[in-house]
């Protein structure tokens, strides 16, 4: 097998060795001795009649964080013990189009004093680690998730030629795997890991067989943390492979082992690719998820957002009120703004543990060149 066939790049000789002799349990000895024991974001029910459509907030204009340099996706926020608000982005160079996210992408940090903004660049957190790493081109789908006093910031990572081409580069898009990274601050520094928390299953035949991305964690409501992840089978005509569906798996500690439930989520039979970006949270009484409808087929409405729920984070159904909303933003001086992009879902939860700010990657122009973060304030209607 080559190095361009290989699941994963070949490792350093001491590395092999050190990992052939303690396994991929190791894991869980080598990185932090934190086990999630108790959610530390919301655990404020909001019961069978919440309607998200209804929250959306006029956004001001200090609520949209963007760079004439690089083209901006997938923020993801934290408060710090700081007081203020740390947002995890993808950023790759505007010069090299949209499609340099598969190949180019960085994980970087902003900050704020506000969870709506406005947002400064602080550093580059993940930055491709060059050859002989998984995640070695390219880092990205960031999502920061606080247990107890650690910080664990979930990300793809993948590996290639670092050729941007259209309309992808599938070499880049089939090595992506979920990695996980740990710091005591979200200043770092992070501690990353050698080997993704979550890799393609070695049987051919499962859903997951061809890559594995975009993870959204929680922390469960009696210890450890479930995870729902994008993942691409085998089955489809190369090199997009295909259907492209979304999966669970559990693990006792942030840092794994994840044991995978293979059942597919988010589907309707007949779509080969029904949903995306979902960002999912424990409520306190149930599970709930806000996930891209890529055409509409759950909340009717064509591409938007779409709001989901399960009792036990396995089953997942469509909400009473599943539709959140469409591609567009009203700014605070009433104007209405229909966008080409608005997708990556991601809540700021304010101190009583109810969703605060809706963070979403946003376009304008179908290019996606140009793109930014876009903080939606939200509030609960009174009726």
């Amino acid at each position: 097998m080559t190095p361009a066939d290989s699941p994963l790049p070949a490792l350093p000789r001491r590395e092999f060795l050190r990992w052939s002799a303690l396994g991929l349990a190791a894991l869980g000895t080598r990185s932090m001795s934190v086990a999630a024991t108790a959610p530390t974001a919301p655990t404020s029910a909001l019961g069978d009649d919440v309607d998200f459509s209804r929250w959306l907030q006029p956004v001001p204009a200090g609520a949209v964080f963007e760079d004439p340099e690089f083209s901006i996706w997938c923020g993801s926020a934290v408060r710090g013990d700081d007081g203020k608000y740390h947002l995890f982005y993808s950023r790759w160079p505007r010069r090299l189009g949209h499609k340099a996210w598969v190949t180019h992408s960085e994980v970087a940090r902003a900050v704020a004093d506000r969870p709506e903004g406005p947002y400064r660049h602080a550093d580059v957190v993940l930055p491709a680690r060059g050859g002989g790493f998984w995640d070695g081109s390219c880092t990205h789908n960031p999502t920061i998730l606080r247990v107890g006093k650690k910080y664990c910031l979930y990300y793809m990572g993948n590996y290639g030629d670092g050729i941007v081409q259209l309309p992808l580069n599938w070499t880049h898009r089939n090595h992506q795997r979920i990695g996980v990274a740990t710091a005591d601050s979200p200043a770092g520094p992070w501690t990353r890991f050698d080997r993704p928390v979550v890799d393609i299953s070695a049987d051919a035949a499962a859903p997951d067989a061809l890559m594995t991305s975009n993870p959204a964690v929680c922390v469960r409501p009696g210890g450890g943390v479930l995870m729902v992840y994008k993942a691409v089978a085998t089955q489809g005509k190369p090199p997009f492979g295909g259907p492209v569906v979304h999966l669970v798996a559990t693990a006792d500690r942030p840092e794994g082992p994840f044991a995978k439930r293979l059942a597919p989520i988010f589907t309707r039979p007949g779509e080969h690719f029904a949903a995306e970006d979902p960002f999912i949270w424990h409520d306190g009484d149930r599970y709930r998820g806000i996930v891209k409808d890529n055409n509409g087929i759950f909340t009717g409405r064509g591409y938007s957002l779409a709001h989901w729920e399960s009792r036990d984070g396995f089953d997942w159904r469509p909400a009473k009120h599943v539709f959140v909303t469409t591609p567009e933003i009203v700014w605070t001086d009433g104007k209405r703004r229909k966008l080409d992009a608005l997708e990556r879902p991601q809540l700021i939860f304010g101190p009583d543990g109810r969703p605060a700010v809706l963070l979403c990657a946003g376009a304008h122009t179908p290019d996606r060149i140009a793109s930014f973060n876009v903080a939606i304030p939200l509030r609960e209607p009174k009726t």
